[in-house]
């Protein structure tokens, strides 16, 4: 994910977190050595925690986590040219920065999903190429940035001649098998998890991943996947909802880095911290290349957690106080 002034905010709750936490030692916390970094030759550094209220997201360029953009998935029977053409309008225009304001004006400024999905189908002026006709219901997964987005799908279908409306069903366990058998036609989608879910539900539990960091290849993976299924997918959005790895804006700033790149090959040894629900260090290194991150969303979601603001006391002023730590050795392989 590109590094985004914007996105420091959303990024916050639920990112996972490099190098933010407190330089004390913790129990149990075992020792590493410095190692080599990606372009061999001199042996890369400790890199101590910086503490700062900033983030800044890491690049990421080696493409660790998979490519979580936002796709129209819509049900074959209703997959109409016009149909189609409406809903790549929305996907040509949505961004990542989109979503987290989007995803702002509805869990902290508090509009409906309609409302704001309203006001940017309006700023972007986002208009159907063709005319169409028939009622159209697109589904929604139950939280409001897949709502929100429903709504923006919902409004440009209704320029289009469409007869529209929204409904929010639950998780894509119930509304996948909904849009399936035609009681919705269109639902909001994220390519690579979508891509997954259609493939273990064809070829197993266990079967392989086809599904990376390159939204190109994922939705070749999709296709033949989704005519399966008997499902169409327009095009892929530039708006992402995946994981993110993220830094304090001070800790980038003393060693200057940027990009996983720089990461592995400035720091040898770093803290890594996350929530409760992320993998150990040690999990998240033995993990597959693109899934290294904490499981929870990164982007546009985590902006909820600013619905309930508390005080802040001394255990809150930096990053570095409150996350919990786990020492990682940082080799080119595993960045």
């Amino acid at each position: 994910m590109r590094t985004r002034t914007g996105l420091l905010a959303a990024v916050a709750a639920s990112a996972l977190i490099l190098a933010g936490c407190s330089s004390g030692t913790s129990e149990g916390e075992a020792t590493v050595e410095p190692t080599v970094g990606a372009t061999g030759g001199t042996t890369a550094q400790e890199c101590q925690p910086v503490p700062g209220d900033a983030l800044v997201v890491l690049s990421d360029d080696k493409m660790l986590q998979n490519s979580d953009n936002m796709i129209p998935a819509i049900n074959a029977d209703a997959a109409t040219p016009a149909l189609i053409a409406a809903l790549d309008a929305v996907s040509a225009v949505l961004t990542t920065d989109d979503l987290i304001q989007l995803n702002k004006a509805v869990d902290i400024d508090r509009q409906t999903s309609q409302e704001a999905a309203t006001q940017f189908v309006a700023d972007r002026g986002i208009e159907a190429p063709e005319q169409g006709e028939g009622s159209i219901v697109i589904g929604a997964a139950n939280f409001s940035e897949n709502i929100t987005v429903a709504e923006i799908y919902s409004a440009v279908l209704a320029s289009a001649g469409f007869d529209t409306e929204v409904r929010t069903i639950g998780n894509r366990e119930t509304y996948l098998p909904a849009l399936q058998n035609g009681e919705v036609h269109v639902v909001p989608e994220y390519a690579a998890t979508v891509t997954e879910f259609l493939n273990r539900a064809q070829n197993g539990a266990e079967a392989d991943a086809v599904a990376s960091g390159d939204i190109n290849e994922t939705v070749a993976a999709l296709a033949p996947l989704a005519a399966e299924a008997s499902l169409v997918f327009g095009a892929p959005s530039a708006a992402q909802d995946q994981n993110a790895f993220a830094v304090t804006q001070a800790f980038a700033d003393e060693y200057g880095v940027t990009s996983l790149t720089e990461l592995a090959d400035t720091c040898g040894t770093i803290s890594l911290g996350g929530p409760r629900s992320a993998p150990s260090a040690r999990s998240a290194r033995s993990d597959s290349r693109r899934s290294t991150a904490s499981r929870s969303r990164s982007s546009t979601r985590s902006t909820r957690a600013a619905r309930s603001p508390r005080p802040r006391s001394s255990r809150d002023r930096s990053w570095s106080d409150s996350c919990s730590r786990r020492t990682a050795r940082w080799r080119s392989a595993d960045v």
